[in-house]
């Protein structure tokens, strides 16, 4: 099936790939501004329209091809910029796949960049000239980068572009690797193809209701999937500006992102739940005084747990500089279903639901009566298009009923191609069928939760989620109540999960420290407060804590908590800690050589 771009009633073209998108704009909106890179989150510093973008790819694409580079992959490093956005259409016009990783820092290892190089076999790395050297110094000292050619596309002529020679591409190319987090087990390769991006982009389109005359703004790394394929192909498929900074710029001074927002009338924006609450907590009333953010009409908060209490705080605190609270949509997504799965649409309101904790650790769900203790969550739209949901038993593989919690499987055409080179873990995953109907195949996303009155309602990870004492209990619940418990504890930087002790699985937290408490702060009040917490919110009791400094611990490229590398690390004793506080005395030994102080109590 071809996608339509419905914003051109009159047209009659049809899209079976991204290079026909492209060419297409380049023909009817030249000299179209398209995409505008804000330096420091403020200063235009460069821009393209969509007839330099194309010329930029064309010139890229030429040279790929002169190296026989066509048919294989490439990886893409490059700091945020547009350059960027070049290299990646470069790649599909010279039918090239691309790879899109972060450049790895000066001294950090090369440890996940080797697993993809290695599992996707490249053959090519891209990059800036800014970042060339840095790159050919480090590849230098790793054998299986040493002769892996690399280079610096902002110094490509774009005199090539004439020399171009399209290659074939239908909806079923494979476009990119998306490459998962990797919070657990090695990095795999997620194929999205060519047709899988556009029926994202219209499934995307039917509940947010872009138009060539909606404005982007995005800090969102783009070799991450929400922010390459919302943050980027988004606006091309519809048409429409797209103003960018980097994600550093929006972590150091996250006012600039509403700034922009602000400045620019922007009308769609994205970004994880944890970005709404920094606003809430680092932007300050004298800053929020300057801002008019009544342009803005679809605020997807996804990529993360969506909490309730966030998009409260968010609305009230910036509710008086002209924001909405329906234009919070929250969704749900993942990369081997190329991006969206499920979002609120605009113009609707946010919807909450309160069930039963006790229920809800018994994987049912059941509406709070009276002072029963709840917990509420936010729900994650539906689905449009050919898009199916089902809540399936993990064990028995059979669909739940209404009233209970179970696996996240997901069909449909957003759905990837599987995972590059993996054949069984391609079947295990994407090929999934209901042992009682035989209906599939489906993608078993690994997430669990609930459909109540047509919308998803997603409460955890399968991996992630702890039994203590035959009870469930979700890691984020925990960690959201022992970040609360006290001021020094940092937001959405901390991790809960078991040990196994003397055969039974017992609690533990690693959370880290605000640095402005680094030198005042009292270990034993804090674990007090943080045992307190847990206890009367969630009956349980802490076996260990460690508290470390600020910025350490593990987490995704894309900024989610990595568990299992805590639990790793806790267990190893190479976590950056200020202190640990342990309730057995196995554990009261130093952490490890670096002489930092270990300071012990007992929990409760």
């Amino acid at each position: 099936m071809n996608v339509y771009l419905n914003n051109f009633p009159n047209s009659q073209e049809k899209f079976s790939n991204l290079v026909e998108l492209l060419r297409y704009r380049t023909q009817i909106q030249p000299d179209q501004r398209a995409y505008t890179f804000l330096r420091d989150g403020e200063t235009e510093e460069i821009s393209l329209t969509y007839s330099e973008l194309d010329q930029k790819a064309r010139s890229l694409a030429t040279y790929l091809q002169s190296q026989k580079a066509t048919g294989e992959r490439a990886l893409l490093l490059y700091p945020p910029g547009l350059e960027f956005i070049v290299a990646f259409f470069g790649c599909l016009y010279a039918g090239v796949v691309a790879v899109p990783v972060y450049p790895p820092k000066r001294n950090q290892s090369l440890s996940r960049l080797r697993a993809i190089a290695s599992d996707a076999q490249t053959t090519i790395a891209l990059t800036v000239s800014s970042t060339l050297t840095q790159i050919q110094s480090q590849f230098a000292q790793e054998p299986e980068f040493a002769n892996m050619p690399l280079l610096a596309t902002d110094s490509i002529a774009i005199d090539g572009a004439s020399d171009w020679q399209q290659v074939p591409v239908d909806r079923d190319t494979l476009a990119f690797l998306q490459y998962t987090s990797g919070s657990t087990g090695t990095p795999k390769g997620v194929m999205v193809s060519h047709g899988n991006l556009l029926q994202n982009s219209a499934d995307i389109d039917l509940g947010w209701e872009h138009t060539s005359n909606s404005v982007m703004v995005t800090w969102l790394p783009t070799f991450h999937d929400m922010g390459l394929i919302y943050g980027v192909i988004q606006p091309l498929y519809k048409g429409f500006p797209c103003y960018m900074m980097s994600p550093t710029s929006f972590m150091e001074r996250p006012s600039c992102w509403l700034q922009a927002i602000s400045r620019y009338k922007a009308t769609h924006s994205a970004a994880p739940n944890f970005a709404y609450d920094l606003c809430v907590r680092k932007i300050s009333p004298e800053q929020r005084c300057s801002l008019d953010l009544s342009s803005w009409r679809m605020a997807l908060n996804g990529a993360e747990p969506v909490r309730a209490d966030i998009i409260k705080l968010f609305t009230q605190a910036f509710q008086p500089y002209g924001f909405d609270e329906v234009a919070f949509c929250p969704g749900y997504g993942l990369a081997e279903a190329t991006l969206k799965v499920t979002a609120v649409r605009k113009k609707s309101q946010p919807v909450f639901c309160t069930v039963k904790a006790d229920a809800l650790a018994m994987n049912l769900v059941l509406d709070t009566t009276g002072d029963e203790q709840g917990v509420t969550l936010v729900g994650c739209g539906w689905t449009e298009i050919d898009t199916k949901i089902v809540i399936v038993n993990p064990q028995s593989l059979t669909q739940c009923s209404l009233e209970q919690v179970g696996e996240i499987w997901v069909s449909g055409s957003t759905v990837a191609q599987g995972y590059w080179r993996r054949p069984e873990q391609t079947q295990e995953t994407f090929q999934a069928y209901l042992t009682d109907t035989g209906e599939g195949p489906f993608l078993r996303t690994g997430d669990i939760g609930f459909i109540k009155d047509g919308e998803l309602f997603v409460t955890g990870r399968i991996k992630d989620v702890m039994i203590i004492r035959g009870r469930n209990h979700y890691p984020q619940d925990i960690e959201l109540v022992v970040q609360q418990s006290h001021p020094a504890l940092r937001p959405s930087c901390g991790a809960a999960f078991t040990v196994e002790v003397n055969g039974e699985e017992r609690l533990v937290v690693v959370q880290e420290v605000e640095r402005t408490w680094l030198r005042k702060l009292d270990v034993k009040m804090v674990a007090r407060a943080i045992c307190k917490a847990v206890v009367q919110q969630h009956e349980l009791h802490v076996y260990a804590i460690a508290l470390i400094r600020t910025g350490s611990i593990p987490k995704t490229s894309s900024g989610k908590i990595q568990r299992s590398a805590c639990r790793t690390k806790f267990l190893d004793r190479t976590l950056d800690a200020l202190a640990s506080v342990h309730g057995h005395s196995q554990w009261q030994k130093k952490l490890d050589d670096n002489s930092k102080q270990l300071t012990q109590i007992s929990t409760p």
